[in-house]
């Protein structure tokens, strides 16, 4: 029977962590992975990694303490389980600096980027997230074929990425010299990638992060294979040994000596199981990664003793979501995270015509003020003008976008247009005299800058995330140049928090709160320190990271 010292399930970012830090511990590491590519919801994301306290902070200017950390988790977290959040915050740093000694991960520090409630005690303005370096994927040779590619809504030209400092470029490219060249030299560097690559080589945010842990899932010798289900746990004398595969219909067992840990995507296609955590207005949309086998770790860890979350509506990480079809038949779903809703010259109402929030807060935050008023903002409808959509766009409509693309998501239904308020308003549902108010009543303010009815651009996030060439309001500006253009959005999840009950080693538990000997589990298969919650920018993979790496130490160092 083939036998590892350690099976590790699912190939995201804390799978492949987890692979990379055991067999750098010197144990021979299978990594399972069910769909044909790598990556996950990881590939797909943002990339941020946020870790209080992290030594690189300091060289941003922005030095941080775990004693701040705790008082802003204390002031936005509801504490259930203090050891794991210990657990999190004492060895996040030390899960970064031996990545960094051990793996091709290469982290620098964002120092610009606020926490998401940057007026509360211990709020820093930056250092705390963590991005991937850029990457260059040639190094994968083969292997960049089953790295996961990004959203297409989130690339350019057919697959070129770009950074977040490419992006002021974009926007000035026909005002200044400096980003035209800037943009000149992106465009040549695409062209001569695409010469031998079926997309851009040059990756950035959660595809770079991705890459840089399958390149060194290779370094380390982790066997790597895709297409393969875990139907079941291989259980002997109370401790999870191995696993039971099928691949193109043949069954085998593959036995475990140290441990297996899971780390599957978490419950988000999970069905009548994530319908226990979340309300019932939130409805099934998602926009992380689909597997195969929906909710598979928290299956396996149920059939092994396991358990989940306490049952709670507050169960999942939120965004405000589009959906819409792509050209090749995929379902498309576009999370509303950062690029559109704090710039400013947008309106989020709802189907009573009345803004119902302040569009510039976290998304989290912005679907739980969705839900709070689920009969009317479940969807709710992001509305902008011409002038906006040109140069910040508009979901999967982009920056600088021409007519015919305008057109085709005009006719398929995923954007309305209409040269006024009325016109509009009727296309979408909504009472015409209400959205014409609500409309003025924001123009009235917003032509100097301000909101008095929710305050956007009140605090440094927000600021943040709007355009820096606004003034005296970076979230804020008046809504018309017609046509108008409408959006609709729906709650969606990027990931649960709810998931598999662990200690702070990321071992499962069982009823009893005993860990079950020889099974481990992290990433969002893990039930979150951040207790549904979301007090900054990578708090799904700063977790995820750090339990991976303190699952893989604790497995590969046992004594059995």
């Amino acid at each position: 029977m083939e036998t590892w010292d350690v099976i590790v399930v699912g190939a995201g970012a804390a799978g492949m962590t987890a692979a990379c830090v055991a067999a750098a511990e010197g144990r021979s590491v299978l990594l399972l992975e069910q769909a044909s590519v790598v990556g996950g919801t990881t590939a797909i994301s943002g990339g941020m990694v946020w870790i209080p306290a992290n030594h690189k902070a300091a060289t941003g200017n922005r030095p941080d303490s775990l004693e701040a950390a705790r008082a802003y988790l204390a002031a936005t977290v509801p504490c259930v389980a203090p050891e794991r959040l210990n657990a999190f915050l004492s060895h996040g740093d030390e899960a970064v600096r031996y990545l960094e000694a051990h793996t091709a991960l290469r982290l620098q520090p964002v120092s610009t980027y606020p926490d998401y409630y940057p007026d509360l005690p211990g709020a820093t303005l930056g250092g705390r997230v963590l991005e991937p370096e850029p990457f260059d994927a040639r190094v994968l040779g083969a292997a960049f074929n089953i790295l996961r590619a990004p959203l297409p809504e989130f690339t350019l030209i057919g697959g070129m990425m770009i950074s977040r400092q490419d992006i002021p470029h974009l926007r000035r490219m026909t005002r200044s010299w400096r980003s035209a060249l800037h943009v000149a030299g992106l465009l040549s560097r695409y062209a001569l990638q695409r010469l031998s690559a079926r997309r851009g080589t040059t990756l950035y945010l959660g595809n770079a992060l991705a890459g840089r842990l399958l390149q060194s899932t290779l370094q380390l010798g982790v066997c790597l294979r895709t297409g393969i289900t875990v139907e079941r746990l291989v259980n002997e004398d109370g401790r999870i040994c191995g696993v039971e595969v099928s691949t193109q219909g043949v069954t085998k067992l593959i036995r475990a000596r140290k441990g297996v840990i899971l780390s599957t995507g978490g419950l988000s296609h999970g069905g009548d199981l994530r319908a226990r955590f979340v309300p019932t207005a939130a409805g099934t949309l998602s926009a992380s990664v689909k597997p195969g086998t929906s909710a598979r770790g928290a299956h396996l860890a149920l059939g092994a003793g396991g358990r989940l979350s306490a049952l709670t509506e507050e169960g999942a990480f939120w965004v405000p979501a589009s959906t819409f079809t792509r050209r090749d038949g995929s379902q498309g779903v576009f999370p509303h995270t950062v690029t559109d809703r704090s710039k400013p010259g947008l309106i989020a109402v709802g189907s009573n015509g009345k803004r119902f929030v302040n569009e510039a807060v976290s998304y989290h935050e912005f679907v739980r003020a969705q839900l709070a008023n689920a009969e009317l903002a479940v969807p709710a409808f992001l509305l902008c003008d011409s002038r906006f959509l040109w140069k910040y766009g508009l979901g999967r409509i982009k920056p600088f976008t021409f007519s015919w693309s305008v057109s085709a998501a005009l006719k398929d239904g995923y954007l309305n247009r209409a040269t006024n308020f009325n016109d509009l308003a009727a296309q979408l549902g909504i009472p015409p005299d209400a959205l014409r108010l609500t409309v003025e009543h924001y123009n009235t303010h917003a032509s100097k800058g301000n909101d008095p009815e929710f305050g956007r651009g009140s605090n440094a996030y927000q600021r943040h995330l709007g355009d820096a060439d606004q003034t005296p309001n970076p979230c804020v500006a008046p809504i018309q140049t017609g046509p108008f253009y409408a959006v609709k959005v729906w709650p969606a999840d990027l990931g649960m928090s709810a998931g598999i009950v662990t200690d702070d080693h990321a071992r499962v538990l069982g009823p009893d709160d005993a860990p079950i000997p020889g099974l481990y589990a992290c990433g969002n298969d893990m039930a979150s320190v951040m207790e549904g919650s979301y007090p900054g920018p990578g708090i799904t993979l700063g977790p995820a990271l750090t339990f991976a790496y303190l699952a893989a130490r604790h497995v590969s160092n046992q004594i059995l």
